[in-house]
């Protein structure tokens, strides 16, 4: 039990709140902190102890979780408890923000000589409530260890990839291949629909063939095939396709910033940001086929 270590964990949203309370059931004593009181109160409810301010939150605790909408308020927060922690706190960054903020969040952490890793996670709010997040870890090795067996109670694979920064390269990395590829899988459906091809048929086809990804065996578009994906539910999320179009334009911004050459990242973007213009925002990701198939297309 952990009982006698207390976990900061500031951000208690869809994934935030899942999360904090998975460290509770590993035995930490968590105090958390948000601003929406109905974020509070669910996470009150899974054993969350909930903070009136930033100052109440970092009272004799040893580590310090974030999971933040973006990188401004990323830095906001941090500039605030960089003021507030005792030396050698560790600070996990846990949002999915730009590359250069999060080095600049290492950098304001180590003027105060704190310890920080920016671990953004793979794995959607179903992860969160499993436990079974991937996390993408960048900071100093000292860092990465301490904060490994704090992950592992809300994760099931945390990979360390290298030094700041690295887990937000990685992250961006990693949804720009899911995006362009859940396109990629949408346009076969759609064409296979146009030319007859049974869904059932072209899954069970590509499935087992060299089309596999994970955007068809466990997000598939289509309903029937894949009982579980979002597709089954009128494609209620799952990853909405904000978010998506939130990391497919990090990845954008980041590839400007160093002359790198992303083609499909940047029609995915595109293509992600007219989906969210037409109002599908809220739902899946993988809801983008209803957009390829065009105005007659039905799910």
């Amino acid at each position: 039990m952990n009982t006698n270590k207390t976990i900061g964990f500031i951000g208690l949203g869809h994934m935030g709140g899942p999360m904090a309370a998975n460290l509770v059931k590993a035995g930490f004593n968590v105090r958390g902190f948000d601003l929406v009181e109905a974020s509070k109160q669910a996470a009150q409810a899974n054993g969350v102890q909930i903070a009136d301010n930033v100052a109440q939150l970092v009272q004799g605790a040893t580590v310090i979780i974030t999971m933040l909408p973006a990188g401004s308020h990323v830095l906001s927060v941090w500039r605030e408890l960089t003021a507030l922690v005792v030396p050698d706190t560790l600070l996990i960054d846990c949002s999915t923000i730009d590359v250069d903020s999060a080095r600049k969040a290492h950098e304001m952490a180590a003027e105060h000589k704190l310890l920080s890793i920016d671990a953004p996670v793979s794995g959607g709010v179903v992860g969160a409530t499993a436990a079974t997040l991937t996390f993408m870890a960048g900071g100093e090795k000292a860092a990465f260890d301490k904060a490994e067996p704090v992950l592992a109670a809300m994760g099931k694979r945390i990979v360390h990839c290298g030094e700041a920064g690295a887990g937000q390269a990685a992250k961006i990395c990693n949804n720009m291949i899911l995006g362009i590829s859940m396109i990629g899988v949408c346009e076969a459906f759609a064409l296979g629909e146009k030319l007859g091809l049974s869904q059932q048929a072209l899954f069970d086809v590509a499935s087992t063939s060299s089309g596999q990804c994970w955007a068809l065996t466990t997000n598939c578009p289509v309903a029937g095939p894949v009982p579980t994906s979002p597709a089954n539910r009128d494609y209620q999320p799952g990853f909405a396709a904000s978010l998506m179009l939130k990391d497919l334009k990090l990845a954008q911004e980041a590839a400007a910033s160093v002359g790198a050459t992303t083609p499909l990242g940047a029609e995915a973007a595109q293509l992600y940001n007219l989906f969210n213009a037409l109002g599908s925002g809220g739902e899946d990701f993988s809801g983008i086929i209803r957009l390829l198939r065009g105005k007659e297309g039905t799910s």
